[in-house]
């Protein structure tokens, strides 16, 4: 049974994030150091958790990893892993994961491709807790896997509180929007940007009002499809910023419906679309 399907039988990164998260407490109460300060170990416990004992191959000629390498805000870190091979239907990129090794939650996300639609470039915006690797580890449809990791400095963005006025950001949860050039001819590569308004709470941060740390709320689980066909899917967690950016890239053969479907750790759902017959905006 292969880590992908053990992970979606389990429940998905959430599982992963439960555990790291108990086990980075239990180090940090036996020790007085949190688990960040053995990272090797930090590294091989991620790498079990996900691959188990398959070799990770060196992916300098499969991806590109595009990083600061001290971060202006921790809380909003942005990152862009190229692709760097022709993808076909025969040889492509099926998973994609973005792993951030010294965040609570470690696995920021996995993202998985159907080989149909090929792409070039996929980026977001990433919190970084400390000082850490940020790894970006391709699995190819032959089922090899291959890694590129970047050194980021940056450290407190897990916490951080946002500086959205409550009632505001409550006003626009779920709120979501594509951003896609102002022309494109059909079977060209398409640039798209995915904005979702969503708090992505990470359960550290606290509320100075109430002095309580504000629950855990977060996108889990993203859906882009194209007339009905998979573009990609995603589960996320809380190493993700605020309100959510993906880009991506697809290559439309036709006139027809781009849409999303979004599921959050409270059970709440959103989906959004836009008519591409018109090269529609938003």
């Amino acid at each position: 049974m292969s880590a992908v399907t053990t992970m979606k039988q389990n429940g998905g990164i959430w599982n992963i994030w439960l555990k790291f998260a108990t086990i980075t407490l239990c180090m940090c109460l036996a020790t007085g150091n949190a688990w960040a300060n053995d990272d090797g170990n930090r590294w091989f416990q991620i790498k079990t958790s996900l691959f188990g004992d398959k070799n990770i191959l060196s992916g300098e000629e499969i991806l590109g990893l595009e990083s600061p390498a001290r971060a202006m805000d921790a809380a909003i870190v942005p990152i862009a892993i190229d692709s760097k091979i022709e993808q076909t239907p025969d040889h492509y990129i099926k998973s994609l994961y973005l792993v951030i090794d010294n965040n609570p939650s470690p696995v920021a996300a996995v993202f998985r491709f159907p080989g149909k639609h090929s792409w070039e470039t996929l980026s977001t915006r990433v919190r970084i807790n400390a000082y850490t690797d940020l790894r970006a580890i391709a699995e190819l449809s032959d089922g090899k896997l291959y890694m590129v990791n970047n050194y980021v400095k940056a450290s407190g963005g897990c916490s951080a509180p946002s500086l959205k006025d409550p009632a505001a950001a409550a006003a626009q949860l779920g709120k979501i929007k594509f951003r896609l050039p102002e022309e494109f001819n059909h079977g060209d590569l398409v640039a798209t940007q995915l904005l979702i308004k969503h708090p992505n709470n990470s359960g550290l941060q606290f509320d100075q009002v109430s002095r309580f740390y504000i629950p855990a709320d977060f996108i889990r689980t993203i859906e882009v499809t194209f007339n009905g066909e998979e573009v990609f899917t995603a589960d996320t967690d809380i190493s993700i910023s605020e309100d959510p950016s993906i880009r991506f890239g697809f290559t439309p053969e036709e006139t027809g419906i781009l849409e999303v479907h979004v599921k959050d750790s409270k059970g709440r759902s959103f989906s959004h679309s836009i008519d591409l017959t018109e090269n529609s905006k938003g």
